[in-house]
């Protein structure tokens, strides 16, 4: 694991923009997180943000445990 982004109250900058900056910046590949859930708690808005992030960076997600 190289990197971990966290939303938060304190941070400058939205974790998703810095996450898909790091993402292009390092040419990245692939993306491995637990569950979609560390994207979004709705399911569509999850796909969404899946496709997004694929489509923005080239890299593949994924996804270790499936969906809750």
């Amino acid at each position: 694991m190289s990197q971990v982004f966290i939303e938060g109250a304190t941070h400058a900058e939205p974790a998703f923009r810095t996450m898909l900056d790091a993402l292009k910046r390092h040419g990245v590949k692939d993306v491995i997180v637990p569950s979609l859930w560390h994207f979004a708690r709705l399911p569509g808005l999850q796909e969404a943000m899946r496709e997004h992030i694929e489509h923005e960076t080239g890299a593949r997600i994924w996804v270790v445990q499936g969906q809750r």
